[in-house]
C-alpha cells in the first residue's frame, strides 16, 4: 500500500515511543557483529544513543532502516527532525516517516511495530498540514486529513484522533464538521490524550456537535487545564472561558468530578 506517493506528509511531535526499551536492549553499544539482524542493529542503536554514542547509533540505525525495520525508521526520522545526532533537516525526516507508510501501513496495530507506524503518519500529516520551507512539500489540508485519519482509524492513535478532530472542527481538508469533530475528540479523550480532552469539553460546554452538558464539559476543560503543558495555554484559556461564565453549581460539580478523574486516571493517562 503506497500512502505516501498517493498522499505524502508529518510535524514534530515529540512523543516518547522509545521509552523503556533500555532494560530490554542491554547489548553494549561497542560489540555489534557485522550479521546482526535487523532486530539486532535496532536494539544495538538504541542502547548505543543511550549511551550517547550517536555515531554508532545512526550507523546501526542506518542498517537496521535499510532493511525495513520500521523502529529504526522512525528512530532517525525523530533525530532528523529534531537534529538529534543528525544534522536538521525536515525533508530527510519526511522520506523516513514515508518510507515506514509506504512499507508499513498494514502492519499489525496491535503488532510491536503499530506505535511506530501509527506516529509516522501522524508526522506525516503534520508535515502537510503545514508544509516545509523551501520544498516542494506545501500545505496540503487534504492530504493531512487522509494521513490522520488512516492513523485515527486503522491503528487506533489519539494525537491522529485529536488532529483528526481539529481539522473537522476548523473545516481543514473539508467542510466543517462539528459532529465528526465530537465524535474523534471523544476517542482520544477516553485514553487520556490532554489536547482532545480539551477540545471534547469545549464543545461539550458550548453545545457544538452534541447536545450541550456544561458540567461534563467543564470537567474535561478543568482536567486537560491540569494536565496540560506550559506550551498549550489555549487549553488555560477556554477552560477560564468556560468557568467564568458557569453557574456556581456547574463549577462545583464539574471541580468534584475532575478531582475524582484526576485520582483515578492521571498516574496512566497518555499526555
Amino acid at each position: 500500500m503506497r500512502f505516501c506517493n498517493a498522499f505524502g506528509g508529518a510535524a514534530l511531535f515529540g512523543i516518547g515511543l522509545l521509552s523503556g526499551l533500555a532494560g530490554a536492549y542491554a547489548l553494549d553499544a561497542r560489540t555489534l557483529d557485522k550479521n546482526a539482524t535487523p532486530m539486532e542493529a535496532f536494539r544495538f542503536g538504541y542502547n548505543a544513543y543511550k549511551q550517547g554514542d550517536k555515531t554508532a547509533a545512526v550507523e546501526a540505525l542506518t542498517y537496521a532502516a535499510e532493511k525495513g525495520h520500521a523502529g529504526a525508521q522512525w528512530k532517525l526520522g525523530r533525530m532528523y527532525a529534531e537534529g538529534d545526532g543528525l544534522a536538521k533537516d525536515d525533508i530527510k525526516a519526511f522520506e523516513m516517516f514515508s518510507e515506514i507508510a509506504d512499507g508499513h501501513a498494514d502492519d499489525n496495530p496491535e503488532g510491536s511495530s503499530a506505535r511506530f507506524v501509527a506516529n509516522a503518519f501522524v508526522e506525516l500529516g503534520s508535515y502537510y498540514r503545514q508544509g516545509i520551507p523551501n520544498s516542494s512539500i506545501q500545505p496540503d489540508f487534504g492530504r493531512a486529513r487522509q494521513m490522520f485519519a488512516y492513523a485515527a482509524s486503522y491503528f487506533g492513535d489519539p494525537d491522529a484522533q485529536l488532529n483528526l478532530a481539529r481539522m473537522y472542527y476548523d473545516g481543514e481538508g473539508g467542510e466543517r464538521d462539528p459532529r465528526q469533530a465530537v465524535r474523534w475528540a471523544k476517542l482520544a479523550a477516553n485514553k487520556g490524550n490532554v489536547g482532545a480532552q480539551a477540545l471534547l469539553g469545549h464543545m461539550l460546554f458550548e453545545g457544538e456537535g452534541v447536545n450541550r452538558e456544561p458540567v461534563l464539559g467543564l470537567m474535561f476543560l478543568t482536567v486537560a487545564r491540569d494536565r496540560a503543558k506550559p506550551l498549550d495555554p489555549w487549553i488555560q484559556r477556554l477552560q477560564e472561558q468556560a468557568f467564568s461564565v458557569a453557574t456556581e453549581t456547574e463549577r462545583r460539580t464539574a471541580l468534584a468530578l475532575a478531582d475524582d478523574w484526576l485520582s483515578k486516571n492521571a498516574a496512566t493517562a497518555s499526555r
